[in-house]
């Protein structure tokens, strides 16, 4: 018999939202009591918990590795992970047919490296791989590196498995799933990404506000992400990118986001319809 788990109260909400905004920068609005209450639920389910409030106390028993380890798994299943391949597919135009060609012909040591920074299941990551493997003529020879990040263990382990079907793949043009996909067998309409797009793409744990960014950058991906922070980790977030990338990378953000009144950092540039951020050089 399934355990019934009581309702989520306005302080567990208010505790739990503390823990979150204060280990991953994420900010639940007072409208997301039900979305959390869901979510936390399979925690609670985990632990044979009815009440949140035995989770709260139990999490802040914990100490050294095994909080960490909680906490990760608390941050995963709050985590949003929507995506799918060719997500915002101008931006991938922009990227194959722009920025690539452009990195091609201005760098000299012959080595290019790409974050997508909130990757979750992986698709993100590997339609940046399928846009690099169609530009490999300008790259032979190169040192190319695609590093992919998360805040959520589960997701990097379905990413690194890297098969996919249904809505995932919709967007995926049929040349591109023969050229690029293995049919999984018996299972119809079940892809899984070929060696050459894993070989280029290396999947990590990464909490934005307490681990270490990557360096060197030449393109960034870090779409859809910061609408979940306030303004001081959307500012202190930018600011890391800007550490980290080289003069002349790019930074793709979401459609619907922007860095004005965020940031003086990057400057706008519009490029194949799609919007694109350069480092500013001032």
């Amino acid at each position: 018999m399934e355990m019934t788990i009581k309702r989520l109260t306005e302080e567990e909400f208010r505790l739990f939202s503390k823990i979150i905004y204060e280990e991953s920068g994420i900010f639940m609005k007072d409208s997301k009591v039900t979305l959390l209450s869901n979510r936390l639920r399979k925690r609670l389910q985990a632990h044979n918990m009815s009440e949140f409030s035995d989770y709260y106390k139990y999490i802040n028993s914990l100490r050294g590795e095994d909080k960490k380890i909680e906490y990760e798994k608390l941050l995963d299943v709050v985590s949003t992970n929507e995506t799918y391949f060719f997500r915002n597919e101008r931006q991938f135009d922009a990227l194959m047919n722009v920025c690539l060609p452009e990195i091609a012909e201005r760098k000299k040591n012959r080595k290019m490296r790409i974050w997508s920074a909130a990757c979750s299941t992986g698709e993100e990551a590997f339609t940046i791989a399928i846009c690099v493997l169609e530009k490999m003529d300008l790259f032979r020879g190169w040192n190319i590196e695609i590093i992919a990040t998360d805040i959520a263990p589960s997701v990097l382990d379905f990413a690194r498995e890297g098969v996919y079907s249904g809505r995932r793949i919709e967007k995926v043009p049929p040349e591109y799933l023969k050229k690029y996909f293995i049919s999984r067998g018996p299972d119809e309409g079940v892809y899984e990404v070929k060696q050459e797009l894993k070989q280029l793409t290396n999947f990590y744990y990464l909490n934005f506000f307490k681990g270490t960014f990557p360096n060197e950058l030449d393109i960034i991906f870090c779409r859809n992400v910061m609408i979940y922070f306030d303004k001081p980790h959307q500012k202190e977030l930018i600011s890391r990118f800007r550490d980290s990338i080289l003069p002349t990378g790019y930074l793709f953000i979401g459609h619907s986001e922007t860095l004005h009144t965020i940031s003086d950092d990057f400057v706008y540039r519009k490029v194949l319809d799609s919007p694109v951020y350069l480092p500013e050089q001032g």
